[in-house]
């Protein structure tokens, strides 16, 4: 798991326990990355909150999209499975798996494409970014809340990403991933 030491979910208390039961209900388990994150509940919970709020205004598509190439450009075999699994509720399997492998040639929309490049930019060269980045998602047709919204998003990723991967958190195949769909979201980045 990690060097972080995390209560049982049986023996979790509080606000852990009700972050624990978030992901059994919807993995049938508790991930290593929730028990070692929440063991500061209050910065957890504040991080759900964060990507409630740019879900709510970006969409679950995008946001999962954005997710995806914001955790390749970090190379965060973690991320790319969760949200992997997460992104088959609004896109399913066979159109997912191009997308994993290279969102560029999967048919994707123009707006779609440039959204995920800037993402992973964020994620691989945040320093050296200019406004001819912004203004080319303003090309495709993202308004400025957008803009700010798809960098939030691939921001957040890489705070998460970066954490665990800190961390030492161990690598999980989240239930629901088929043996195709995972090779695709980890081959090499």
């Amino acid at each position: 798991m990690s060097i972080i030491h995390t209560p049982d979910p049986a023996e979790a208390t509080g606000p852990i326990a009700e972050i624990y039961a978030k992901d059994e209900q919807d993995l049938g388990y508790v991930a290593d990355y929730t028990r070692v994150l929440s063991a500061n509940p209050e910065a957890y919970l504040a991080w759900e909150q964060l990507v409630k709020a740019i879900v709510a205004q970006l969409g679950v598509r995008r946001y999962e999209l954005v997710t995806l190439a914001a955790a390749q450009g970090v190379h965060s075999e973690h991320c790319r499975l969760a949200h992997g699994r997460k992104t088959l509720k609004v896109i399913d399997e066979q159109q997912l798996e191009p997308i994993a492998r290279d969102y560029r040639d999967a048919g994707l929309s123009e707006a779609e494409v440039a959204m995920m490049e800037y993402a992973e930019r964020v994620s691989t060269e945040s320093a050296s970014m200019t406004e001819a980045d912004s203004l080319r998602l303003r090309e495709v047709g993202f308004t400025d809340r957008e803009i700010v919204d798809i960098t939030l998003a691939a921001a957040a990723r890489n705070y998460f990403s970066r954490a665990i991967q800190a961390l030492a958190v161990r690598v999980e195949v989240p239930p629901g991933i088929s043996d195709r769909l995972r090779g695709a979201l980890l081959a090499p980045l």
